[in-house]
């Protein structure tokens, strides 16, 4: 059967367009067609221009009729999460409490886009200023998997990992700051990198925050790195432009030494499903010649603490800045959060920072000697849709095995590793030291090829 022409990599679209056997005018009216059907079970988009999109895609059909293409993606759908500003499109950061003015700028990704032809779709959804690793929004309708309509997609980058997995083109970008691309990819069964920090420009640019793709192929993740990655000096943090080789993802994994994280320092469990399925993942790369040895948690609870002291101070920072009418219609999650750090010194705050930079520290000396870290993206399979996490006895858990690598600045990506019995998806992290984007998406790649057949994507009912 032929692949529904939403359903195409932008890998076989840019071949497809190539040969002219293919117009990017039929294809976008397939995913807005998609959107159409899925949108009332899964609410993953903002701000969605169907006639602007049909506007980009028929001025790309010429392009590419007169044999002159304008970029590497030109005539590709791609949504981007409504916190990377597009011009003239308000981003409302997830949150009824955000003043909706329009954006006066693309965002760095936004324009890298835009230059190398890509048809922005929509938008997507994400919780209130980005805070949660789950979906729940006080300005979004609330964003659903669509692998089962009862659960959460994960967040912050909610309505990119529904999207991803939806069918609503090849290409999505989302943010990640403690593992808001990967907890939604993991939980969405879809591929999501974080790179280095700096890798792709951001705007405004922060400690720990990046912009990366999700995707339901690597080789798509990497096409989209190559032109999303190039500098933008409104990104100060950025990392100097470099020529990756991008395409290059064969690699052999014979004699490289991986680090097999699944144990945590807190005693609590990993779902059996979840710590099976990641095993079974470490044991094809040990069949192809890599030496896999397990590492110990390294992290402390003074130092996740230190953490969640810190983004909950930002919290309360955020709704100080704004005036109560506005402040009182951010989530109740945001509140409860900034009450907490209202209970911090000073002190306690700036301990808070330091126990950050050691966390920092402690994940570089950690896995060094590694070529690369396998773990869980994720201890939990995807919890109810409407829960902020996945129970409020140890609220950390969610994010314990990314928010190490946010924090340490080194590239990790969430590819499925399987399913749990209930046919909900299961995620593998892989992680790479600082500025070797390529070498983890190789190890992807290299998964990928050797995992074995997946479910069927979801269907809207």
């Amino acid at each position: 059967m032929d692949t529904p022409l939403y359903a195409l990599s932008a890998v076989q679209l840019l071949e497809r367009y190539r040969a002219r056997t293919l117009s990017p005018v039929d294809v976008t009216k397939a995913v807005l067609a998609r959107i159409e059907r899925w949108e009332p079970s899964i609410h993953a988009t903002y701000g969605l221009d169907a006639e602007a999109a049909l506007a980009s895609a028929r001025a790309s059909e010429a392009r590419w009729t007169q044999g002159t293409p304008q970029g590497e993606l030109d005539g590709v759908p791609v949504t981007l999460k409504e916190n990377i500003a597009t011009r003239g499109t308000p981003s409302p950061i997830g949150s009824a409490a955000t003043v909706l003015s329009p954006a006066a700028a693309d965002a760095p990704a936004a324009a890298r886009l835009r230059e190398a032809g890509a048809v922005i779709v929509t938008k997507t959804t994400m919780p209130d200023f980005g805070f949660l690793g789950a979906a729940p929004s006080s300005f979004h309708a609330l964003t659903r998997n669509p692998w089962d309509l009862s659960k959460n997609t994960g967040g912050s980058s909610s309505g990119a990992g529904a999207a991803a997995a939806a069918g609503y083109g090849p290409l999505h970008l989302g943010t990640d700051i403690g593992g808001s691309v990967r907890i939604p990819a993991n939980f969405c069964g879809v591929f999501g990198l974080k790179p280095s920090h700096g890798r792709i420009p951001v705007d405004p640019p922060a400690a720990a925050r990046v912009i990366g793709p999700l995707t339901r192929t690597v080789a798509d993740a990497a096409l989209l790195m190559k032109v999303v990655s190039r500098p933008d000096p409104r990104d100060y943090m950025s990392l100097p432009a470099q020529d990756i080789a991008w395409e290059h993802l064969g690699r052999d994994v014979q004699g490289l030494r991986i680090g097999l994280w699944t144990d945590t320092a807190g005693g609590w469990p990993i779902d059996p499903e979840v710590k099976e399925a990641v095993l079974a993942a470490a044991r094809l790369f040990e069949q192809a010649g890599a030496i896999v040895e397990p590492l110990a948690d390294w992290t402390t609870l003074e130092m996740r603490m230190g953490m969640a002291h810190f983004f909950t101070m930002r919290c309360r920072v955020d709704l100080a800045a704004m005036p109560l009418e506005r402040a009182r219609l951010a989530a109740d999650y945001i509140h409860a959060a900034g009450e907490f750090a209202g209970s911090l010194s000073p002190e306690e705050t700036f301990r808070a920072f330091t126990r950050m930079q050691a966390l920092r520290a402690a994940t570089v000396a950690a896995t060094q000697p590694y070529d690369y870290v396998l773990s869980p993206v994720s201890p939990v399979l995807p919890f109810a849709a409407e829960a902020i996490n996945s129970g409020p006895e140890n609220p950390l858990k969610d994010s314990h095995f990314t928010s190490v690598f946010n924090q340490s600045e080194q590239p990790a990506a969430s590819i499925n590793c399987g399913y749990a019995a209930s046919g909900l998806p299961i995620g593998l992290q892989i992680a790479g030291r600082r500025f070797d984007d390529l070498g983890v998406l190789q190890m992807a790649a290299f998964y990928e090829s050797v995992r074995g057949a997946q479910a069927p994507w979801p269907e809207p009912v």
